[in-house]
């Protein structure tokens, strides 16, 4: 009897969890050759090299004066195609969850500025590619960012006096460019570029849901070599390293809904149409529809203003605190010109509770936009919109018969009428130990939590043993307050893509050459930048 050869398992080099910006980033970061610098080569030598090797200096020898240098670890060769899976709950191909948000929220411009992006390749690659494909006229400028700025001797007059920070920020016109937003379609179509550039169109992208991630011995794989064993709703996969890219715990409505009550109240994340069909039925019939949404965020703004523009005749928004108006989720500190003294500020803290503070007092909760806030001033005069600060639902009760909420507010005397349908644009809860998928590696590999986000490693990783690294939302310790936006992708996809070709590199058990290693290292910015000149033939 011939016995068949055992099927061979596929080990993955690199699986990542999420086909959203961060994930994308991360997976475009990987296929550049020659990645723009997100920082300086001074900052490059503080912020890497300096952390990376701080505990393993050059030892030098007393009486001869040698030097014993530890050399580098050796990178993978940038020019070597990575063997990389993307799994994503929302469906099979990049940006599934991103782009049918935007297009549920008729939302016509992002609020990022042209440099936030996901091309690994040029800073300003957004911005050429919409001159290069002649689409200037789709950018908004974001007004109040430029020319606002203060001449150097203003700026000391006003310090000494003490009417202004010293800390406050300036734009001036050499940044101009900058401070514009895309629209939706033409950020979208850089994304396509991206992704057709490096030839990682969805056929690396599956539409799974995990449901468990482990870290061992594979014995059909290795007796000595741990890798990730991840289980999906439909299959098994493992992989050498695993990213988790995901934007955050699943949204949940902040109050206990039955199922009946559920007919009248949708989570902002778990819009499918806008308005519900019960109030397209009333509107139909032309009977007077109203709603409540509960917010003080962007998406809370969209919600009210996508309801009035479909024909509901009346909208309130209530939120707990006062309205908070800026351009970006973050202040201006931790975009504009000196954003890298703030982030320098970040990572030069050691204690992760300090970074969270940073972190919760940089976003202080939901804002909106100048613009839209022009928009919702306009629906308030025109009467169709009530906007309601410091309030909060006190008691709410659902009528079957009618569909019909009966609510009364906590902060706010003003009575409403029965309310069709509640739009709770409440956020996403940050908890990375209560997502489902992560339970057998917190119990396998426990970690520090701080505010809800884990504490991973200067490298990204979930620990120096465990090559799980995380990007996005839940990077936020390491990242900094931007971690959730863009801006945080493509600084998060530039750390873990060198973690990932360091970790790659020494597997392959120094393949690369010396000289290969110091060209990588001075391109890089890591280690001396002059090593790289030392064995040129004079």
């Amino acid at each position: 009897m011939v016995t068949e050869p055992q099927a061979v398992v596929h080990v993955h080099e690199v699986m990542i969890i999420g086909a959203g910006p961060s994930g994308l980033a991360l997976a475009a970061r990987l296929s550049e050759h020659m990645p723009a610098a997100n920082f300086t080569d001074d900052e490059h030598q503080r912020f890497h090299w300096i952390n990376r090797h701080r505990n393993q200096p050059s030892v030098k020898h007393s009486k001869t004066g040698a030097e014993t240098r530890r050399e580098s670890p050796a990178v993978s060769s940038p020019h070597a195609k990575i063997d990389l899976l993307v799994l994503d709950a929302t469906d099979k191909h990049w940006m599934a969850r991103w782009d049918g948000l935007f297009k549920m929220f008729d939302i016509s411009h992002l609020r990022s500025p042209m440099f936030f992006h996901v091309d690994p390749a040029e800073r300003d690659g957004l911005l050429s590619y919409a001159h290069m494909n002649d689409r200037e006229k789709e950018l908004n400028e974001l007004r109040g960012c430029v020319g606002k700025e203060l001449s150097k001797h203003q700026r000391k007059k006003r310090e000494r006096s003490g009417n202004q920070p010293r800390t406050e920020p300036t734009i001036d016109e050499r940044d101009r460019n900058d401070y514009f937003v895309p629209s939706t379609p033409l950020f979208s179509s850089h994304c396509n570029c991206i992704i057709d550039r490096y030839n990682i169109r969805d056929d690396i992208v599956s539409h799974e849901n995990v449901e468990d991630i482990r870290y061992g011995i594979l014995k059909e794989y290795s007796d000595t070599e741990k890798v990730f064993t991840v289980k999906t709703d439909s299959k098994i996969h493992h992989a050498k390293i695993v990213v988790l890219a995901v934007g955050g715990n699943p949204a949940q409505i902040p109050c206990k809904l039955s199922a009946e009550e559920m007919e009248g109240a949708t989570h902002a994340m778990h819009l499918k149409e806008m308005p519900s069909p019960h109030i397209r039925r009333k509107l139909a019939d032309k009977i007077r529809t109203n709603i409540l949404v509960v917010g003080g965020g962007l998406t809370s703004a969209q919600l009210a203003d996508l309801a009035i523009r479909r024909g509901v005749s009346k909208v309130w928004l209530i939120m707990r605190s006062n309205l908070k108006i800026k351009h970006f989720d973050i202040g201006l500190e931790w975009v504009g010109k000196f954003r890298n003294h703030q982030h320098s500020r970040f990572w030069l803290e050691e204690k992760e509770e300090e970074r969270w503070k940073m972190y919760d007092t940089a976003r202080k909760g939901g804002s909106i936009t100048p613009a839209y806030n022009k928009v919702l001033e306009r629906h308030v005069v025109s009467g169709r919109l009530s906007m309601l600060q410091k309030t909060t639902i006190k008691s709410k009760q659902w009528d079957p018969t009618s569909k019909t909420w009966s609510v009364s507010l906590c902060g706010d005397e003003q009575e409403l009428p029965p309310i069709d349908h509640i739009y709770f644009a409440t956020g996403v809860h940050n908890d990375f130990e209560c997502l489902p998928f992560l339970q057998s590696m917190i119990s396998d590999f426990p970690i520090k939590a701080c505010g809800g986000f884990p504490c991973i490693t200067q490298n990204m990783a979930w620990r120096e043993d465990v090559p799980l690294f995380v990007a996005g939302r839940f990077a936020a310790l390491q990242l900094g307050p931007g971690a959730p936006n863009l801006i945080g992708a493509r600084i998060g996809a530039e750390r873990i893509a060198w973690s990932i070709q360091d970790k790659l590199g020494s597997e392959e058990g120094g393949n690369s050459t010396g000289s290969h290693r110091d060209k990588f290292n001075y391109a890089t910015g890591r280690c001396n930048s002059f090593d790289a000149l030392a064995d040129l033939d004079e």
